[in-house]
């Protein structure tokens, strides 16, 4: 329930939300003393609550206090009413804003083909084509893909190539025509079904002035009925009234030549006469002398609309009258004059393009004053058009500043400036095609687009930018996600709800991973600035460890283990930090003993305790290390015969039966299970063909491995039962999928398991800014940032076959989450809760966690790669071998009863003579046979040592004594 649904429709919005806030305000801060802080309970909330803001019911409330306390204190206070509140704001904010205000894709160049300024752009339906046209008369198609199709040079008779002049251009998309005026005062109109490319099949001539802008409209329901209107340099606004336009625009004379492509001569004293009786015209001289700037015809109220530069009749509309070859006019005196107009007919509006630095909105009907004003440019306003569909308007002004406008607010949403050509002196022409959501914006002889991305109103995401990294707190029952902007969310994993924000973590810089401590208390985040920072979960940042010691580096990977963090990522050699340095700010990474052992530089990490370390390179390289010393004793590669060991003969503290204890994956799609300690490649298969780089995981029960990919594709692979005996053959058969889906439209980027109501989770982000969570079925609950919120407690059941099994798997794991912390360090010195000191075991009776048997611990990386070969590790898992077999059991388990049977009491003789020791001896004591001869030495020469001090200092006391008697 949001706050907004508290509001009931009885009052006014603004009225009902201002008093429901302020009763709300007053439960809180009436206290009986000054500084006191008053806190309610569930209980109290909701009675006093439902007391003051009526009529609701106390399970809307209830529910309210659960979203308001987040930490699950059972209590509230006014703080965190308001941070709930204003994050719910916020997030409507973003919400609307994010489906009112369009993204755009980046500013591109078209291939510059014209060497001369560029006239118009238009675009064909009926051909899918873009046309532009220049003033030397050069015509470029572009097909609907914005590649260019063919390049044509428009001819006239009248005017030799050299002198040519275009001055517009518009088309006429219901007969397949486009109409070229020159300012040879002509018009010319060309056939586009012709089978000689472009021919003239009109030429309209004798033009009192040279018409500079031109507007075809036509009759969606008749085509025959069309209106081409003309604006020239005398300040005359004309019209052409079609009646049989798809018969014949004009009438062809007798004295015309036969043929198909023969041009038909028609002069405008013709058509004014009423020769042509498919058409007739009409005019009006309203604008004097004045050139007229744009025209446009208006079907919603018959009118002609037609704008000047200057101050008197700037705009004018030149109504059409029934049944009289009249115009009834009415006009706009806007000062300075105008650039352009553009007419919104379902919000029956006219936005001008001012020279004054104004866009004005104007009612057709109301010539006073307009009906609002939209100021924000500091230069002229050279085009104006409207998003129809949106409602918003675009402006673009002479300092190269593009303008959108929120009609209905009238506020501008939205500026882009600083991106356009650096031209001191330039003619623009705009043009904005709402079907593809592409603006054309023409400087000189040069194009620019700005194309709009595709709608995403109704797509849900969790960030503003690519999402790079999802993990899971246990403790607080919260899912963290961070993203290329620097941003880290918090958010409830039961409901979906954003609980908190850190903004500007890193700067500007990308967070590329992060990880929590082993209490999870501490989070720490990676960024592409070389820096590691710690934070706890107020947003304060306790630690900054100088990973590229002040240079940026790319980091893929943080573990945290008990004494140390290790960061990888960019170098060939491993980062540390000691934890017991961590006692400033700003720390310094300490030397790794084990120094270089990679070709190439090291991308991801894996640990399994106590001790056993693996690192995985861009190279296809595995390098296993003891921790402890931080050495490396084992290297492994896709070639066995490369596979080497070293000369400290050092092995790792867990026992290996055959199985596969070690789990990878790369950059070709592929999965590879290793048995370390035989450096054998165990099983490999294609868990995603042609997919390129993979990610994965593993649950903490290694029963399930999940895979994704660069398409948005996640696998559920089970793996319970695979690769656990051993084999000398490579195994190439995949584990039984389980499901295949498709959360995410963009790259996989991050994949995370959790236990929720025993059930067990998959948490997925995603390029696409968004993090889902979904069941273990490929069953979507949720993409946190919807504005619904999901109970995780009524997502839909487990097939019965296997429910039982995952709700054990459930148990286990949440109790794994609470020994997981047993022991753990803090970072930032504050200590860590105790759980149960207790020993959970498995079904295969290994122990949890003490010695991490019978799992796969696996951390995942982030990066960006664009390899495509076999051998390159993105990830990691370690894991211990198949249980002990079970041995026999000893005869005395068997039959206790001939071992632990009654036992008759046996009379003790009344004399009973004890043997001597001399009798019982087999051998006299001797302590050389009882000691090792090196004890005896050792003892012997110390001895003879503690003799001999004795005797020399003896003899030196006697000497004194000597000296004395002779004194």
């Amino acid at each position: 329930m949001q706050i907004g649904e508290i509001i009931k429709p009885d009052f006014p919005q603004t009225g009902a939300h201002q008093c429901n806030y302020c009763c709300l305000a007053l439960s809180f801060l009436k206290s009986p003393g000054l500084n006191r802080r008053v806190v309610m309970t569930r209980e109290e909330f909701t009675e006093q609550i439902c007391a003051v803001i009526r009529p609701s019911t106390k399970e809307e409330f209830g529910e309210m206090f659960d979203k308001i306390d987040v930490t699950r204190d059972g209590i509230i206070d006014w703080d965190k009413v308001t941070s709930f509140m204003l994050l719910d704001l916020n997030e409507k904010d973003e919400r609307t804003r994010s489906s009112v205000i369009p993204q755009w894709k980046n500013l591109r160049l078209l291939s510059p083909i014209h060497k001369d300024i560029i006239q118009n752009v238009t675009f064909l339906k009926g051909s899918s084509c873009y046309l532009t046209v220049s003033r030397n008369g050069l015509l470029g198609v572009w097909g609907e893909n914005l590649k260019l199709q063919r390049t044509l040079q428009i001819t006239t008779e009248a005017v030799k190539l050299k002198d040519l002049w275009v001055t517009t251009l518009v088309s006429l998309a219901n007969v397949n025509k486009i109409a070229i005026a020159f300012t040879s005062k002509e018009i010319c109109f060309y056939d586009l079904n012709s089978k000689q490319g472009l021919s003239c099949q009109y030429r309209l001539h004798g033009l009192r002035g040279t018409v500079i802008c031109m507007d075809y409209w036509y009759n969606p329901h008749d085509g025959n009925e069309a209106i081409l209107t003309l604006g020239d340099v005398s300040g005359q606004v004309q019209a052409i009234s079609f009646t049989t336009a798809l018969i014949s625009l004009f009438e062809r004379p007798a004295s015309s030549p036969e043929g198909e492509e023969a041009t038909v001569t028609i002069s405008w004293q013709e058509l004014v006469s009423g020769y042509h009786k498919c058409c007739y015209t009409l005019k009006h001289k309203l604008h004097y002398k004045d050139w007229v700037k744009q025209v446009a015809y208006s079907s919603s109220f018959d009118a002609f609309i037609s704008g000047t530069t200057s101050n008197v009749n700037t705009l004018v509309l030149a109504w059409r009258e029934k049944l009289k070859p009249r115009l009834k006019t009415t006009s706009f005196d806007i000062a300075r004059g105008i650039n352009a107009f553009d007419f919104h007919s379902r919000l029956n509006l006219i936005a001008t393009a001012g020279i004054n630095h104004r866009v004005c909105l104007w009612n057709p009907y109301v010539t006073s004053k307009p009906a609002g004003v939209l100021q924000g440019h500091s230069a002229s306003v050279i085009a104006v058009q409207f998003i129809t569909e949106r409602k918003q308007l675009f402006s673009f002004s002479k300092d190269k500043v593009l303008r959108l406008w929120d009609i209905q607010h009238q506020l501008c949403i939205q500026r882009i400036a600083g991106s356009f050509p650096k031209s001191l002196d330039f003619q623009s022409t705009l043009y904005f095609n709402e079907a593809h959501g592409r603006l054309f914006i023409s400087f000189n002889n040069q194009l620019m687009l700005l194309e709009m991305k595709q709608e995403t109103s109704r797509k849900v995401t969790s960030h503003g930018k690519a999402v790079t990294c999802v993990l899971y707190n246990s403790v607080f029952k919260q899912v963290i996600s961070s993203d290329t902007g620097s941003t880290v969310t918090f958010w409830l994993i039961d409901t979906g709800q954003k609980i908190k924000q850190f903004t500007g973590c890193h700067g500007n810089a990308e967070i590329s991973t992060m990880t929590l401590d082993a209490t999870e208390t501490r989070l720490l985040t990676g960024s592409t600035d070389g820096t590691v920072k710690i934070w706890d979960f107020n947003g304060h940042c306790h630690h900054k460890l100088n990973v590229g010691r002040d240079r940026a580096v790319d980091i893929s990977q943080i573990m945290v283990l008990k004494r140390t963090i290790l960061v990888t990522g960019w170098d060939r050699i491993i980062t540390v930090f000691r934890l017991s340095n961590l006692t400033q700010f700003f720390v310094l990474p300490a030397e790794w003993k084990g120094g270089v052992q990679h070709q190439d530089d090291i991308l991801c990490a894996a640990f399994l305790p106590p001790h056993t370390l693996v690192t995985g390179s861009c190279g296809g390289e595995i390098v296993v290390w003891n921790n402890s010393t931080e050495n490396a004793y084992l290297k492994i590669y896709l070639d066995p015969q490369k596979s080497l060991k070293s000369k400290s003969g050092e092995r790792p503290h867990f026992c290996v039966l055959g199985g596969a204890n070690l789990v990878s994956c790369g950059g070709a799609g592929y999965v590879r299970f290793w048995n370390t300690l035989k450096s054998q490649l165990m099983a490999e298969f294609e868990a995603h063909s042609r997919a390129g780089s993979i990610i994965m995981t593993i649950d903490k029960m290694s029963q399930y491995l999940i895979t994704g990919d660069l398409a948005g594709w996640v696998k559920i692979w089970n793996i319970q039962d695979y690769c656990l005996g051993s084999s000398e053959n490579k195994v190439t058969q995949p584990p039984p999928l389980i499901r295949s889906f498709q959360p995410h439209d963009d790259c996989v980027t991050y994949l995370e398991t959790c236990v929720r109501s025993s059930c067990l989770l998959i948490l997925s982000s995603s390029s696409d800014c968004s993090v889902v969570l979904s069941d273990v079925y490929g069953t979507t609950i949720g993409i946190f940032g919807q504005e619904e919120h999901w109970r995780i407690e009524n997502t839909p059941s487990h097939p019965k076959g296997e429910q039982n099994q995952d709700e054990n798997v459930g148990q286990r794991e949440e109790k794994d989450d609470v020994l997981k912390k047993k022991e753990a360090p803090v970072l930032g010195g504050e200590p860590s809760p105790k759980p149960p000191e207790r020993a959970i075991l498995d079904k295969k009776n290994y122990l949890i966690l003490e010695i991490q048997l019978g799992c796969y611990v696996e951390l995942i990386l982030v990066f960006q790669s664009s390899c495509y070969f076999k051998g390159t590790f993105r990830s990691l898992n370690i894991g211990a071998l198949e249980a002990v077999v079970e041995m026999n059991k000893p005869d005395f388990v068997l039959n206790p009863d001939k071992y632990f049977g009654e036992m008759t009491e046996e009379k003790c003789p009344e004399n009973l003579k004890l043997p001597t020791l001399s009798e019982t001896l087999k051998a006299i004591f001797d302590e050389k046979s009882l000691f090792p001869k090196e004890i005896l030495d050792r003892e012997q020469k110390t001895r003879q040592l503690c003799e001999q001090m004795c005797n020399e200092g003896k003899m030196k006391r006697n000497k004194k004594q000597a000296k004395m008697k002779e004194k």
